[in-house]
């Protein structure tokens, strides 16, 4: 008897709904026609952050200090919104937020946050602070981004994107030509690990179109 598909013919879904899904990440992005694979991702790192990062570090220390970042508004904007700031400053990136998209009924809605230079970085906020379920959604938007931006071979044939909850960032990355997503094993913390997490970050932003992680 054939396994009962996830998603329906004739329905419309939005990224956010993916989140809802109470399916195993593989499944639904098996319907997606890719894979999933969970390892330690070798990310490109640069050799060191601007004069900036020490001002970004106690201003999110001092932002804890004040506000408990219980809420997802006040996550994105005691912790997500500067980080991301630093890193669009350390790049000269142009940031997109709740950047639209609308590739099919199966692949359409808001992404949070959309950065562009030359690679891209998409960021999604972990609703109810749930990573697990976050990556689903951040999987599913990368699919979808492969397919809004051009595709050629000086294009990136590794999309990054990354999922937080503000003090804690998963990242990962699509191969768009093997169809799979890479989940990395590792977390980063903020402010602990701020220097790495920049350094990553800035990194992918900077890499040449034809760089990629491997597993």
């Amino acid at each position: 008897m054939p396994k009962p598909t996830i998603l329906k013919q004739g329905e419309r879904y939005t990224f956010s709904q993916y989140f809802e899904m109470p399916y195993a990440p593989e499944d639904i992005l098996a319907e997606l026609g890719c894979t999933l694979v969970r390892s330690r991702l070798n990310l490109p790192q640069v050799a060191e952050v601007s004069a900036e990062y020490g001002f970004l570090k106690h201003y999110l220390e001092r932002n804890l200090t004040f506000v408990n970042p219980i809420s997802e508004i006040s996550r994105r904007e005691i912790l997500i919104a500067p980080t991301l700031m630093e890193v669009c400053a350390a790049t000269d990136a142009s940031l997109k937020i709740e950047y639209s998209v609308n590739v099919n009924d199966w692949l359409r809605g808001n992404l949070d946050y959309y950065i562009t230079s030359p690679n891209s970085l998409l960021v999604v906020e972990a609703k109810q602070a749930d990573l697990a379920k976050g990556f689903t959604q951040l999987a599913v938007e990368l699919i979808a981004l492969d397919q809004w931006v051009k595709s050629s071979p000086v294009d990136e044939q590794i999309l990054y994107g990354a999922v937080t909850t503000g003090d804690i960032w998963r990242l990962g990355t699509f191969d768009r030509k093997a169809r799979q997503l890479s989940e990395d094993r590792s977390l980063y913390r903020v402010p602990e690990d701020l220097e790495t997490l920049l350094k990553i970050l800035v990194a992918i932003l900077r890499s040449h179109p034809d760089s990629s992680a491997s597993p």
